[in-house]
């Protein structure tokens, strides 16, 4: 047995003096620089990681700094561009050489916002009936970690903030022994935009996870519009971008090349620049996300999983019942906003086709309405385009995986949040994992409970089990569109009904330079 873990762990590049909590039994070291502050020539360059200068001995017992988000027009409090930091929670009375299982989480925000200090293990922790390490990352955000074009391809690096993810799973790998953890047990972890980097990385390399981990657990994947870099869509945005930034092509500013020019730039600036660009397309609710790089990403997901081409790992994966709920009503261009009195199946179309730009009146229209029937919906056109958006964008990608997996020899699982209590609106389910709201009943903590055990266990053995929970049987053969379902009356296992599947086809189904 190694040392008894304290509150200061000395890693070969500083001292991170953390914080011992006899309350809830965690050891929490937060703030931990994983990566050299993505400035300057390194803004839209791949992270240097572990940091290249010693630190010495730094206070790891608060939150470094937040990446920058899309909507910023300054650099807020408590947000900067040097925000490649990683948090690492350990069991009391752990030793090095203890090799606990690792649990590192990426948040979610539409790969524009977001972080990681809303997202505290203790309840995890507390329903687990084995010790695990948590851990969790902050990675560039919108126009900062997913900005495209040739230009950044030719003279840095494309989806900047899934390589600062990859180099956080890199870190961990090295260095998680010192807390305690075992690199060979890692389990990654994320909802909505971080459910769907994990869908990346389960795809990239076409497939090769480099060792970097062995299971994932994917909340509300997104099922995301991922054009190649330098197709004209992914052009349009960075040139609007640096024109929005005064780096246009042709300008003065930019006679050293558009890229210099915007690294130069102040972070405010670039901030700036990007809270423009969403303003001016107003239909649009997520303008930055990964695209196909030719390199970490070849491929667009719906290519991918049908075909394959992912890490055959154990995996769970599920959605929740109102997943498109109040999306389109946030949507400034009045055209695209199906929460208006006057909104149309027009209306619904345009909202869709802001979010997914090469889709087709036609198979929208033709296929796609019929499908999802107005009448269905009491005519109610803004329940029938969030029902449409919630299973395109969500539902249908959370069940795209899994059934591919058993094919391959290993476990997965599905499952279906519907609290009729609390919601089962998008991110809803993380009430359960970190954050039980105040009005929660009894009926819903028993549910949190139980939902908890059934991950954490996962982690810990590669097989979710709860004490009081029902058997959660995995994906097979058989039963491949079998999931549980997470009601705080009733939990059980339930089939996906055939009209689901059959939406889901066709949304996959469509030209895939069309949706994804």
């Amino acid at each position: 047995m190694g040392a008894l873990i304290g509150s200061t762990v000395t890693l070969d590049y500083g001292k991170f003096k953390g914080k011992q909590n006899t309350t809830n039994g965690i050891i929490s070291f937060r703030g931990v620089k994983f990566a050299d502050a993505p400035t300057k020539n390194l803004r839209w360059a791949a992270p240097i990681s572990p940091p290249s200068k010693n630190l010495g001995t730094v206070d790891a017992s608060k939150f470094g700094a937040e990446c920058i988000r899309t909507t910023q027009t300054t650099v807020a409090t408590k947000t900067s561009e040097d925000c490649l930091f990683g948090n690492i929670f350990v069991p009391n009375n752990t030793h090095v050489g203890d090799n606990l299982p690792v649990l590192v989480w990426f948040h979610g925000g539409g790969f524009q916002s977001g972080s990681t200090h809303s997202f505290l293990p203790d309840l995890l922790m507390a329903s687990s009936s084995q010790p695990f390490v948590f851990a969790s990352f902050e990675y560039r955000l919108g126009q900062f970690g997913f900005l495209g074009g040739s230009e950044i391809a030719s003279n840095g690096s494309i989806n900047a903030g899934l390589l600062d993810q990859r180099a956080a799973l890199k870190w961990v790998q090295r260095y998680i022994g010192q807390f305690g953890g075992d690199s060979g047990h890692v389990t990654v972890w994320g909802q909505s935009a971080g459910a769907g980097s994990i869908m990346y990385h389960l795809m990239a390399n076409g497939g090769d996870t480099e060792g970097l981990f062995h299971a994932a657990i994917m909340d509300s994947p997104p099922l995301v519009y991922t054009p190649a870099f330098n197709d004209a869509y992914d052009e349009d945005i960075f040139q609007q971008f640096a024109q929005l930034a005064g780096c246009g092509s042709g300008t003065s500013a930019a006679k050293k090349g558009q890229l210099s020019c915007l690294r130069g730039l102040t972070s405010t600036a670039v901030a700036k620049a990007g809270s423009k660009l969403l303003d001016a397309r107003p239909d649009t609710l997520f303008l930055f996300a990964p695209v196909v790089d030719n390199a970490l990403i070849q491929e667009r997901p719906v290519e991918a999983y049908q075909a394959g081409r992912f890490a055959h790992i154990p995996v769970i994966s599920g959605s929740n019942t109102n997943e498109g709920a109040h999306w389109a009503s946030t949507i400034p261009d009045p055209a695209a906003n199906t929460s208006l009195a006057n909104a149309t199946e027009t209306t619904v179309f345009n909202f869709l086709i802001g979010q997914y730009p090469n889709l087709t009146s036609e198979s929208i229209i033709n296929t796609g309405f019929s499908l999802y029937p107005l009448n269905d919906f009491g005519g109610n056109v803004s329940l029938q385009g969030q029902q449409m958006y919630g299973e395109a964008r969500y539902i249908c990608s959370a069940l795209m995986a899994t059934p591919a997996v058993p094919a391959f020899g290993d476990s997965a699982y599905q499952y279906h949040y519907d609290n009729p209590h609390l919601g089962s609106n998008h991110e809803d389910e993380l009430q359960a994992f970190f954050n039980p709201p105040t009005d929660a009943d009894h009926n819903d903590l028993a549910l949190f409970e139980i939902m908890r055990e059934y991950l954490t266990s996962f982690v810990t053995t590669g097989k979710p089990v709860s004490k009081s929970g029902p058997e959660w049987q995995p994906v097979n053969s058989d039963s491949s569109f079998s999931r549980i379902l997470f009601n705080p009356q009733n939990s059980v296992m339930e089939r996906v009904d055939d009209a689901l599947v059959s939406r889901c086809n066709f949304w996959h189904g469509i030209t895939n330079e069309n949706l994804t």
